[in-house]
């Protein structure tokens, strides 16, 4: 009698061939019974070595299956469905059929588990920290170590069209750069819970339009929209401390639609209009009435490694103080220039950005003349290798209650990526506003847990 079977099994094919009846006798024994049963040891002195030889690999493959089994690796409904097909090639082999895919009995319900698709409901859940220290040239002495953020994040795909991200933070006040002393500065070891973001996002309603609404990070250029812990320097730019405040421009309560708009690839440009109630005090005061944004963004790429973005960006809006009211203006630019070799993307980089901002206040009634402000900056980072990042940028700007008072900022940075998950710098920022100029060396660790990384817009 020839014996024939073949079964595919988590990934592997098993083809074996015998020539005696009595290993079809040990096929049905073993496969009529519980899946963790001992397959005997039927091994008469008249069989050859390489019938042995097939015995022992026919072991290996159960002894391997039990294993996966126990494990947890191979569902209950896998297992026997697995074992139905071995059945249905042990049968078939003995009676000459062909094996086929194997049948519930009559009458018998199959029920299969859906575990591993009900964990596709639960959203991603991550914690990124912020840890900063810091050493003062005028007060080496000072306790300056703050556990700056943690943050708490739920993002999750709710179907084909629509996603939710929510943004929870711990945050204690320090470690920012105070570039007007003389306009009050909040006092550090201050420590609040604050939802930083919490919006429901549609994308693809029309061809190219997506929408958002709830409380989110305004499209005021790209780095607005960054969080705490992906900024490439310790602090955002003295123009954005400056003009809008430690913390990013946020509509508290407001509707934000952008537009990919169609260009047939010489190119991409998209445009936003965001309006809503926005929270600034530096900006709006006592305000709570509506402001507006629109900002546009063209991208280019100039070759495999090379990419240059620009965009501007206009805010309008009501500053309310004092009873008293007038019209607050603020407008951007910037630009950012990438090179990142294909081949080397890993170990060779250079990015630069830079950027501008203008306050335009408007007058009001009862109030003298306001004068507009200029702020700029600049940033570059210059990877040496897979975990090393050298950087550095400067930063100048007028202050927009004088404009006669001007502060600048220089920074050198080294960034250390112990790994996805971790990231250590150090930097030490040379500030000079009215009267003084002070230096900082300043040490931060961030570091992320789950799927949400060092998140950049």
């Amino acid at each position: 009698m020839i014996v024939s079977w073949e079964h595919e099994n988590l990934g592997g094919k098993l083809h074996r061939k015998s020539t005696l009846g009595i290993t079809c006798l040990a096929l049905a024994t073993l496969f009529a019974g519980s899946p963790l049963v001992v397959c005997a040891q039927v091994e008469p002195a008249s069989l050859g070595d390489s019938l042995r030889a097939e015995m022992a690999v026919l072991r290996n493959q159960l002894d391997s299956l039990r294993a996966l089994v126990a494990a947890g690796e191979v569902a209950p409904a896998e297992e026997e469905n697995a074992l139905d097909r071995l059945r249905a090639a042990a049968r078939a082999a003995a009676g000459g059929d062909t094996p086929g895919p194997a049948q519930p009995p009559q009458g018998e319900q199959q029920f299969v588990g859906r575990a591993r698709s009900l964990q596709a409901l639960n959203p991603e859940i991550s914690l990124n920290g912020d840890i900063y220290g810091s050493i003062q040239s005028e007060d080496p002495d000072s306790d300056n170590f703050i556990p700056r953020e943690f943050e708490l994040s739920f993002i999750s795909a709710l179907d084909p069209y629509t996603r939710a991200k929510v943004f929870f933070a711990a945050e204690e006040e320090g470690g920012n750069i105070e570039v007007f002393p003389a306009a009050g500065a909040e006092a550090e070891g201050e420590s609040r819970i604050t939802v930083e973001e919490g919006y429901v996002e549609w994308v693809g309603l029309l061809e190219g339009v997506g929408m958002k609404v709830g409380r989110f990070y305004q499209q005021l250029g790209q780095m607005n929209r960054w969080h705490s812990h992906a900024l490439p320097f310790q602090s955002r730019s003295l123009p954005h401390l400056a003009f809008i405040g430690e913390e990013p421009l946020t509509q508290d309560g407001g509707v934000s639609v952008h537009w990919l708009l169609p260009t047939g690839g010489a190119g991409a440009y998209e445009a936003t209009f965001e309006v809503g109630r926005s929270g600034n005090e530096a900006l709006f005061g006592e305000s709570r009435g509506l402001s507006y944004l629109g900002h546009f963004n063209s991208f280019w790429q100039l070759s495999p490694s090379t990419d240059l973005d620009v965009g501007v960006s206009a805010l309008f809006g009501n500053h309310t103080q004092a009873g008293a009211e007038f019209g607050n203006r603020l407008f951007a630019v910037e630009t950012a220039f990438n090179w990142i070799p294909p081949e080397r993307s890993l170990y060779r980089g250079v990015t630069l950005r830079a950027g501008a901002m203008l306050s335009d206040p408007s007058a009001g009634l009862g109030l003298p003349d306001p004068e507009m402000a200029l702020g700029i900056w600049s940033l570059a980072e210059v990877r040496l290798s897979r975990q090393w990042i050298a950087g550095g940028r400067y930063d100048w700007v007028e202050n927009p209650e004088d404009p006669t008072e001007t502060a600048w900022l220089t920074s050198p940075s080294l960034t250390y990526w112990q790994s996805e998950f971790v990231r250590l710098r150090v930097e030490y920022d040379v500030l000079h506003n009215p009267g003084k100029t002070t230096g900082q060396f300043t040490f931060r660790i961030t570091f992320a847990m789950g799927p949400h990384k060092h998140e950049n817009y």
